[in-house]
């Protein structure tokens, strides 16, 4: 990070560490539902899950149904230093990734039309018998979300609309349930397939693996982890747990049985805190091992034109897809910050919602946009991307912050031109980092014959995105409501640090009174 008179911003940051022993859970769920399910869509999302383990060493257990998925990290996991935030985003924004790389092949002949968006949170299980109540608690959910479905389409299909239908249903328990199925359609529940009823659980385990054959002909095996798919009648059970032996070892034992939770006691073990009101909150997402990612894809050293564009068509993307809320966003390399009005009420201002719906969203957006940049070359490592959402109490801190932000492209880009223009000149990266180390930046351009002012202006200084309000008027509608027309959203690379010119000519960017709080 640069160092700046406007690096004071960094003190609004709050740590969110999900402290030790507790069992870090991340459960997330499809922003927008797509009904019904059908066994395509369950296999796609078990696909990813399966992805997810594979990623992450930390992940040992994940359990999901229709659209959501839960992932349980071993109790001794240092995954980010156990930060609730980066932990929460980094999951969602790779199973996004994965999502959309393997939309193709469970759906050949039909076109992912949007990016897909998954919002989660954080559950902090105090002790192995609150991760047994967590886990019981979203199958039995299962159970009665499943059985709902089965009736409600059912009904639709024969004519039924979907707010018939649910009148039809409504309040039935699940004995009803099962016998309007049985009663209605002639359809045993209990025969239905288990990855319906009972959901999928990914977990690693133990596996005998013949590596070599003794002199007389007998196998050698050698054990091995392995990830597996099983639709169990209940994850929740000792018999089920004592099965497989990297649970007990990474998460521990369950002493006994349960057969009921109240959803309550589940809930209070949720890490989701709502942001401060009345305040401008600024979600900063960051690319997660980039310098491999661009290595791997052959990136242009210093500044690569086609992958700042990329991410500027997805910071476009953000703002469309929650225009109401989200005002400006600056972004330089790879991280890109968006600055929510003070008065959004985006999922409840509940941070991990926010984070993690923003970065889903992003991520799902580079992968899709990614052959528009470099038809040439083939996606070969998934990107992911962490985030956190900060509080700033007025337009003019949120300023400083971009100003922090925009200093740091700065001073970056110019490292960055000398480091590499010393590797072209035939220096070793240590060589040329070891020639850098406590230079003056402006000396070392000028030693090295940069025209540094020539360089494109996006290098220099970032790219601003915001709506173009130029042309904005109100949109009366036949039921006499109005609805505002947001223009388009543009990216320019302009200077908007400090009280620049910029924030004369769009005062209403930042304009506090135009965002007035209204209650939660």
């Amino acid at each position: 990070m640069a160092n700046s008179k406007y690096e004071y911003v960094k003190c609004f940051e709050l740590e969110d560490e999900v402290m030790f022993p507790n069992f870090i859970v991340v459960w997330i769920a499809a922003s927008k539902h797509h009904k019904p399910y059908n066994v395509n869509d369950l296999n796609l999302m078990n696909s990813c899950a399966v992805a997810v383990l594979e990623e992450y060493a930390d992940v040992v257990l994940a359990y999901g149904f229709r659209d959501e998925y839960t992932f349980v990290f071993k109790k001794t996991t240092k995954f980010y230093e156990r930060r609730a935030s980066k932990v929460l985003s980094i999951i969602s924004s790779f199973f996004s990734s994965v999502f959309v790389r393997k939309w193709r092949k469970f759906y050949p002949q039909k076109e992912l039309l949007s990016p897909p968006s998954f919002h989660g949170k954080v559950v902090a299980c105090a002790s192995i018998d609150a991760l047994q109540a967590y886990l019981l608690w979203r199958q039995n959910i299962c159970h009665l979300n499943n059985q709902y479905d089965q009736c409600f389409w059912r009904l639709v299909e024969r004519g039924m609309s979907e707010t018939e239908a649910h009148d039809f249903i409504n309040g039935a328990k699940k004995r009803d349930l099962n016998d309007i199925l049985f009663d209605e359609f002639n359809v045993n529940y209990n025969t239905l397939d288990p990855i319906f009823r009972q959901g999928s659980c990914v977990l690693k385990t133990m596996v005998g693996d013949v590596v070599k054959f003794a002199e007389n002909g007998a196998p050698i095996e050698r054990q091995r982890r392995k990830i597996i798919t099983v639709h169990s009648k209940k994850i929740a059970s000792t018999r089920f747990w004592n099965e497989h032996s990297i649970l007990l070892k990474e998460l521990g034992v369950f002493v006994e049985e349960i057969n009921n939770v109240k959803p309550e006691y589940v809930r209070s073990f949720e890490f989701d805190s709502k942001l401060m009101p009345s305040t401008w909150v600024v979600v900063r997402i960051d690319g997660c091992h980039f310098h491999r990612f661009s290595e791997i894809h052959e990136f242009v050293k210093p500044n690569d034109e086609r992958a700042l564009n990329l991410m500027n068509s997805c910071a476009v993307a953000v703002l469309e897809e929650f225009r109401q809320d989200i005002v400006f966003a600056y972004g330089v390399s790879d991280e890109y910050s968006f600055i929510l009005k003070k008065s959004t009420n985006l999922y409840q201002r509940r941070a991990s919602k926010i984070i993690s719906a923003i970065v889903s969203f992003f991520t799902s957006t580079y992968v899709m946009r990614w052959k528009d940049f470099f038809p040439q070359s083939e996606l070969n490592y998934l990107p992911s991307f962490d985030g956190r959402a900060v509080c700033y109490p007025s337009a003019e801190i949120v300023r400083d912050y971009l100003s922090w932000r925009q200093v740091d492209c700065h001073i970056n880009n110019q490292y960055n031109s000398c480091f590499w223009k010393l590797v072209a000149s035939g220096k070793s990266k240590r060589e040329a980092q070891r020639s850098l180390k406590g230079a003056q930046l402006q000396k070392k351009i000028e030693e090295l014959a940069i025209d540094y002012n020539q360089l494109p202006v996006m290098f220099r200084q970032g790219s601003s995105v915001f709506w173009d309000r130029v042309d904005n008027v109100l949109i009366y509608q036949e039921n006499g409501k109005s609805s505002e027309s947001y223009g388009n959203v543009i990216v320019e690379h302009i200077d908007i640090i400090g009280s620049s010119a910029f924030w004369l000519q769009h005062p209403d960017i930042l304009d506090e009174k135009l965002y007035v709080w209204k209650k939660c």
